[in-house]
């Protein structure tokens, strides 16, 4: 006996490898003809260089891998032109839901968007809390930027400082109070 049972025969393995050379000689060979001509067609139906490369990759990886299945593979040529246009097609409809996308996205961006006066503002404010911030001592400046910074619970903020958490309320409390009176004050 040749094999184990259930083993694949030295028969089927030069099969294999005999269909697999022509499929993987047949595209070189058009790999090697055709690619340039392919990348030219893709390029002139969609936006980018790298684009079109990416289409005729994909044309000729599909074609390898139905080679096999291929009627007449006089016609490859035809099969790969037709799978160019259609991964040509296939992109811009991508492009087209992307853009309209992204327009909406621009739109509700230019909607939603804070003026220059409210940018502007919105810089003054927070150069004032900062100004304002380190003006307080330092414990209640460290608990502060731990509390409202790094979002930190008091627990984790008692740890980070090494002080009670009862000490952290007290910082806690003393530094908004002192905040929000000079604050109010610049006002």
């Amino acid at each position: 006996m040749d094999t184990l049972p259930g083993a694949v025969t030295m028969r089927e393995v030069a099969a294999v490898s005999v269909e697999r050379w022509d499929a993987d000689h047949a595209v070189t060979q058009m790999y090697a003809a055709h690619y340039t001509s392919l990348v030219r067609l893709a390029g002139l139906l969609v936006r980018h260089s790298g684009e079109a490369e990416e289409i005729v990759q994909d044309a000729f990886v599909a074609m390898h891998g139905r080679w096999r299945r291929l009627r007449e593979p006089d016609k490859a040529l035809a099969y790969l032109r037709r799978s160019v246009v259609n991964g040509a097609r296939s992109s811009q409809r991508h492009h087209v839901v992307s853009d309209k996308h992204l327009h909406r996205q621009a739109d509700d961006v230019r909607r939603h968007a804070p003026s220059a006066e409210q940018q502007t503002l919105a810089a003054e404010t927070r150069h004032e809390v900062l100004a304002a911030l380190h003006d307080l001592p330092q414990r209640q400046q460290e608990v502060l930027v731990l509390r409202y910074y790094s979002d930190l619970a008091e627990a984790d903020i008692a740890d980070a400082l090494g002080i009670s958490r009862g000490a952290v309320k007290s910082h806690a409390s003393r530094g908004i109070s002192a905040l929000r009176a000079t604050l109010e004050d610049s006002r």
